[in-house]
């Protein structure tokens, strides 16, 4: 490029703001690496800039360029710290063309993600607030922090996510919150991968494959969100990584990286929530998150089982019963008061919470017993806070594995 980013001059700024004594701490994510992480690397270059340790900082980015060749990134911090030894380091280095503003932006904001990933790291005792239970047949999830521009992968340790690594990950160009075709925005909320396609299918600008996302979901649609085609997916062949906020709305994650993700991910048992940035908790305040909107749902089961049809409909929110309608609100009734007893249990139950904080996902295998029927139905709620209580806000039945008629 015709350009000095001055990486090393903007870099020193963010780090000195947090505190000169302030160590970067490497991510745990990064121990089960075989070799050191490209962010790994860059973290030490990072620490050797500050500590005034010039060679050791270009040792290190000489390791990343030579693992990496396509990491434009690094080129510029190792032309930066050439400059800075010959002394031709100017107070705000060349001034970049207007062609190469936009690439100067992006690369600016590249570098202080990946620096904040080791000064804003979560905390290895805390919880993210928005995966708050795991089904047993969902091993892993992923969370995407726009604002951090991590991607977190969490393994399924007893309904419990464990964070086990991270990636560097890019948004859509105007950040998150989805509403419109074309809005250049990444959806925000709880999906699910539903398939992977494979590089040999696409063209080079996916790189190595994409996984396509379940946007828009039922709550997108009735929100009247549109748009299409949003998906997890590499590079071109000649790029490692681009800009924080680079696609179209899509999420996109360098080419190994994407080779690594894709051992966690199953095609319909995979959730992945984006968020804007992400909450989290400690243990205490994450289990009380959970509990609260779990008893709301044992309520429901409660009030089902005990054929008090008045305080089951009560658990639905005010704006559900008015789309939904009198008569399905009688119905309802009937088919609860004309029991003479029901059964219902809950399992592989999963929840979610939007970023919002406001709205929960719920899914799960409902196992229906009564005098008149027997049925096994997998269901999704949305719930949202109504009147300081967790309520139904949608009811989507995913279908039904069996239902048997009582000859009584």
């Amino acid at each position: 490029m015709r350009f000095a980013l001055l990486t090393v001059l903007f870099l020193l700024s963010l780090t000195i703001s947090r505190g000169q004594s302030e160590e970067i701490r490497l991510a745990s994510a990064d121990i089960g690496h075989y070799a050191p992480s490209i962010d790994n690397l860059m973290a030490s270059a990072i620490q050797d800039i500050r500590a005034s340790k010039t060679d050791a900082a270009l040792a290190n980015v000489d390791r990343i360029i030579a693992m990496r060749p396509d990491f434009k990134l690094a080129y510029l911090i190792k032309g930066d710290l050439l400059r800075a030894k010959a002394g031709a380091l100017p107070s705000f280095g060349a001034a970049p063309s207007s062609s190469d503003k936009e690439a100067l932006e992006g690369l600016k904001d590249e570098a202080k993600v990946r620096l904040m990933r080791y000064l804003d790291q979560p905390d290895p005792g805390k919880l993210p607030k928005q995966i708050l239970q795991l089904a047993p047949s969902q091993r892993y999830a992923l969370l995407a922090d726009a604002d951090r521009a991590r991607l977190y992968v969490f393994e399924n340790v007893d309904g419990e996510p464990r964070l086990i690594r991270d990636y560097y990950v890019s948004v859509g160009r105007k950040g998150v919150n989805k509403r419109v075709e074309g809005d250049l925005k990444t959806p925000s909320g709880v999906y699910n991968i539903t398939a992977e396609l494979p590089s040999k299918q696409l063209t080079p600008f996916y790189g190595a494959g994409a996984f396509p996302l379940d946007y828009p979901n039922e709550w997108d649609s009735m929100q009247g969100n549109s748009g299409h085609g949003i998906w997890l997916h590499g590079v071109p062949p000649n790029t490692y990584s681009r800009p924080p906020k680079a696609s179209e709305g899509c999420l996109v994650v360098a080419n190994p990286d994407y080779q690594e993700i894709r051992r966690y991910i199953v095609p319909d048992k995979t959730p992945i929530v984006i968020a804007d940035r992400t909450e989290w908790l400690d243990r205490a305040a994450w289990q009380a998150a959970r509990r609260e909107i779990l008893d709301s749902v044992d309520r429901w089961v409660a009030d089902w089982q005990r054929l008090d049809a008045d305080r089951y409909l009560g658990r639905y929110s005010s704006d559900f019963l008015n789309r939904a309608g009198r008569a399905w609100i009688e119905n309802k009734r009937r088919n609860i008061v004309q029991k003479t007893w029901i059964r219902v249990s809950l399992t592989d139950v999963s929840l979610f919470l939007y970023p919002s904080s406001d709205l929960a996902v719920l899914s799960f295998t409902q196992v229906y017993d009564s005098d008149k029927l027997h049925d096994v139905t997998q269901k999704r709620f949305y719930l949202r806070q109504d009147r300081n209580q967790w309520r139904i806000a949608l009811e989507k039945s995913l279908g039904s594995a069996s239902a048997v008629a009582s000859n009584n």
